[in-house]
């Protein structure tokens, strides 16, 4: 008859904790202080307010209006039936000159043929195209982007999620689209007194 293996039993055996383990009270204090040191390296940029700003007003929005217009609402004036420029226009009583920056037209071509009647409308030669320098298309960031370092800017969007983060920048007016005619948020009363009306 064969030998009989030797099992030690789990329990016999010590069990020793790794020295580097995070539940070790001193590999805790080393990793405090690692990110205490991290925070003090890192430099803290505070933007710079803009030199129209007055306040929460900004001088520098006046006629003629330049209106950065979202890929989303071209499709909702062409779902309301709304012609762009006059409905604007209509709205501010005055010049607009809407913008069309470079990722809403790829966005606008990325979605295919159903869309082609806002990417047609999207090519006026009305719209002033605005060159975009930076990587990827992601028209959020690139008008949140933009409105920061150019705060004359009027910008056209019916997507929630970007008019929080516009709400956020001071001096920016809103326009977006309510019982199928476009409405004004954020701009001066002494400019506009007509859109609450």
């Amino acid at each position: 008859m064969g030998k009989a293996k030797k099992v030690r039993k789990f329990g016999e055996v010590k069990r020793m904790i790794n020295p580097k383990d995070m539940r070790l009270q001193k590999n805790q204090k080393k990793a405090q202080e690692a990110e205490q040191q991290k925070e003090k390296q890192q430099i803290h940029h505070v933007d710079r307010e803009s030199s129209n700003m007055f306040f929460k007003y900004n001088t520098a929005l006046g006629p003629p209006y330049h209106i950065i217009v979202d890929t989303n609402f071209i499709n909702f004036a062409l779902q309301n039936r709304l012609e762009l420029v006059q409905a604007m226009m209509d709205c501010l009583y005055a010049k607009c000159v809407p913008c069309i920056t470079d990722c809403v037209m790829a966005e606008l071509e990325k979605m295919g043929p159903k869309y082609r009647m806002a990417l047609r409308v999207a090519r006026d030669p009305r719209f002033e195209r605005l060159p975009c320098s930076h990587k990827g298309t992601y028209a959020d960031d690139c008008i949140v982007q933009r409105i920061m370092q150019h705060r004359c800017y009027i910008v056209a969007t019916c997507d929630r999620d970007l008019k929080r983060r516009i709400r956020k920048v001071p001096g920016v007016p809103i326009m977006f689209i309510v019982n199928h005619k476009f409405s004004i948020e954020r701009l001066p009363d002494s400019i506009s007194g007509q859109n609450h009306g």
